[in-house]
């Protein structure tokens, strides 16, 4: 009764307090056991995060990297349009070369695409030199593959055949060496950075941004031919996405057949172009608050079959009177073939190489975003060295054809539509001119008989397989390679192929690999100007018409032909598993005491009552976003600056207030800027920097700053290093902002 008593005089609230007493007691053991439980257990580990899909048993071992290759920004050629007067004199975008390595456990390859005018037989094997003392039989001829992007606005001096050093002022060690330096460290990179991940491939179709430039050359292929395919020029844009093992992006590698002249000839800044441009679109995107060439992230468009393809999608008019240029020689009534150029889609080049490199960024973005097939299964590597003046090819089972010595047609001479070429001569001729080979015999010599026709219908204004002084003018030994990642084969060619030779190399190493049922539907790319420059390819049907790519078809008629069926050779070789059976061939020369034609840098001199680095042409105190700041500054040779790679000629800075600080926002890498140098006369120069204040920018207060280097000489040359800044400007929303 007393208990009873005891427990009914307890108040509701008193009941209620004694409940939650006891919940809150219980809790608080249950947590304190959790954590000892926990405390006493240090081998469990964390719940590992989920993967994104599922990833393979086997995974790749994968590297990516990315390195400035750019050299001196002054005096040197831009290589590409081969004009002596298109000389380097600033910089609009800076080059990098980006490796991308695959390891499958048992073998290994690297593909390198480099922002430069194309890979040299030289540049090659200075690479491979290096790559040898530092990695031994690692990283060698069999398993690298070197592209170029084809810009015609890189520099030149890599060469050691005397055509293309008379064309780039012979070989200029301090233009070649960043190169090899730039595409070595990106591979050194890439292979610091190897760890398990994925490749997942995508393909689409970019339309509406290139044009065939020798319409009526591919309208000489056969008609069942061309029925075949929609477009005069390759659509084709292939991606292959780099992962880690969770899923999550690190890396994209996609070729598209573009030619890189959308900045003219008149250019004469260091730009990477078009592809360059897309790339670095790209990186940006994904390495979000870096500056250019910065951040993990590795993103590279590569060249393919580009040889006919044109980004100058409005077609060639003359420039003097408006009209359409004649189509089978692209020449005009009044001025000829110099006044027949081709534009667009852009007011100038510098729109035009953003509108192509914004259109193929976002077929690259979009492929890579929903890339879901995956690369799986083993690597191979085909190499072999071949002397391509004298391969004998099988047409049909009762005919056979040959290559030849090398030799330059008429219309070589006449470029193209998308520059170059000088004179009278034009596309399209299949007849020599007396007056010129009157020259030619004159200076070079009469070709021989055997050589005139062999390379019929081509009448040879050059017959530079006959001409070896003070070197060969052009390579006898080729590279030919091919790789295969999974079900990806990637084909080298050394040379700019056209869309109908292209289309052939796939189709023929597709049917070779599926052949043995070793590979399943592979995926064929051809990957374009690798290893070593031999001008054009095109197919016989197209070499009989001789506009520029004909012409410039060294090896004859019979080069496509030639090509293919080495590349047959190296497919059925890895479908048979028979690669070390194939021969190594004849390996290329390594010339000496090459000559450069680069004048020394002379000593700067500075205006008087000035110092180099002063302000000669002030900012505006005040812009808005969408206008151009600008500013100009006394200058030394950028030359004297020496390597300066991962460095910058110019920054433009932003001031913050909160710590009083200033912070680089762009450099001489970025799209926004652009850095001309303007050699003036008495040895004295200019540098003026352009800021294209984009829309993004935020206000507040900037600065524009100018680093380079003066030469002086007093007993002895003496480099100085110089700096200069611009008064601090605003920049605004709108001109009415505070």
């Amino acid at each position: 009764m007393a208990r009873k008593a005891v427990c009914c005089g307890l108040s509701s609230l008193e009941l209620v307090l004694m409940v939650l007493f006891l919940l809150m007691t219980g809790i608080a053991v249950g947590l304190i056991t959790v954590l000892a439980i926990n405390l006493n257990s240090p081998t469990e580990k964390p719940e590992e995060p989920i993967p994104s899909i599922n990833p393979p048993k086997n995974p790749y071992l994968i590297g990516l990297g990315r390195a400035d290759c750019t050299g001196p920004a002054a005096d040197v050629p831009l290589m590409g349009y081969a004009n002596l007067e298109q000389t380097a004199g600033g910089i609009h975008t800076r080059l990098f070369s980006r490796a991308f390595i695959v390891d499958d456990g048992s073998k290994r390859v690297v593909f390198v695409t480099a922002e430069i005018g194309m890979i040299s037989q030289r540049l090659r094997l200075e690479v491979l030199k290096e790559l040898e003392l530092k990695y031994g039989d690692l990283y060698r001829q069999e398993n690298v593959i070197l592209s170029g992007t084809h810009t015609h606005s890189g520099l030149a001096g890599y060469f050691q055949y005397t055509l293309f050093m008379i064309t780039s002022k012979g070989y200029i060690k301090s233009s070649i060496q960043p190169i090899v330096n730039g595409i070595v460290k990106s591979i050194d990179l890439a292979h610091r950075n190897m760890r398990p991940g994925r490749i997942f491939i995508n393909k689409g179709q970019l339309l509406d941004n290139t044009r065939n430039r020798s319409p009526h050359s591919y309208l000489n292929n056969p008609e069942e031919e061309r029925k075949r395919y929609k477009h005069d020029t390759d659509k084709q844009v292939v991606t292959l996405k780099f992962t880690d093992l969770d899923g999550d992006g690190v890396g994209m590698l996609s070729w598209f057949a573009v030619h890189s002249v959308s900045m003219h000839e008149t250019n004469h800044m260091v730009s990477s172009d078009n592809l360059g441009y897309a790339a670095y679109l790209f990186e940006q995107d994904k390495n979000i608050g870096s500056l250019p060439g910065q951040g993990l992230f590795v993103a590279a468009l590569a060249s393919a079959n580009s040889g006919d393809a044109s980004p100058n999608t409005r077609g060639p008019y003359c420039i003097n009177t408006g009209e359409r240029c004649d189509y089978l020689n692209s020449s005009c009534p009044i001025g000829g073939r110099e006044m027949c150029l081709a534009f667009g889609p852009g007011k100038d080049m510098f729109e035009s190489t953003r509108i192509l490199g914004e259109n193929i960024y976002r077929k690259t973005k979009e492929l890579y975003g929903s890339a879901e097939q995956e690369l799986q299964g083993s690597i191979h590597a085909a190499h072999q060295w071949v002397n391509m003046t004298d391969v004998t090819v099988q047409l049909d089972s009762t005919h056979s054809g040959k290559t030849c010595k090398p030799a330059l047609g008429h219309s070589f001479a006449a470029g193209t539509t998308d520059g170059g070429g000088a004179l009278n001569f034009t596309q399209g001729s299949v007849e020599g001119d007396l007056f010129w080979d009157g020259i030619r015999d004159a200076l070079v010599g009469v070709p021989s008989q055997e050589t005139q026709d062999c390379h019929a219908p081509k009448p040879i204004l050059f017959n530079t397989g006959e001409m070896n002084k003070p070197f060969p003018w052009h390579p006898a030994i080729v590279d030919v390679q091919m790789i295969t990642i999974g079900s990806l084969a990637l084909v080298a060619v050394p040379g700019e192929v056209t869309t109908m030779s292209g289309r052939r190399i796939r189709e023929a190493v597709k049917q070779e690999l599926e052949k043995q049922n070793a590979f399943t539907n592979p995926e064929v790319v051809v990957a374009g100007l690798c290893n070593v420059y031999t001008h054009y390819i095109t197919t016989y049907e197209e070499y009989q018409v001789q506009r520029y790519e004909a012409a410039s078809t060294i090896y004859g008629p019979h080069t496509l032909s030639a090509y293919i069926q080495h590349f047959r050779g190296l497919a059925r070789a890895i479908a048979e598993g028979k690669v070390g059976e194939l021969p190594k061939g004849p390996e290329p020369p390594f010339f000496s005491n090459l000559f450069s034609l680069l004048p020394e840098v002379p000593v700067d001199k500075s205006p008087g009552n000035t110092t180099f680095g002063q302000v000669i042409q002030q900012v505006d105190p005040l812009y808005k976003v969408g206008e151009v700041a600008t500013v100009t500054f006394v200058a030394g040779n950028p030359r004297n600056s020496g390597d300066m790679r991962d460095k910058t000629f110019i920054t433009v800075e932003k001031f913050h207030n909160s710590t009083s600080t200033w912070e680089v926002v762009h450099t001489d890498a970025s799209w926004e800027t652009r850095f001309y140098w303007i050699k003036g006369t008495a040895n004295q120069s200019n540098a003026t920097v352009e800021w294209h204040i984009p829309l993004s920018a935020e206000s507040g207060a900037y600065r524009i700053r100018h680093f380079g280097h003066y030469k002086q000489r007093v007993i002895f040359p003496v480099i100085t290093a110089y700096e200069g800044s611009s008064h601090t400007f605003r920049v605004t929303k709108t001109l009415y902002s505070l």
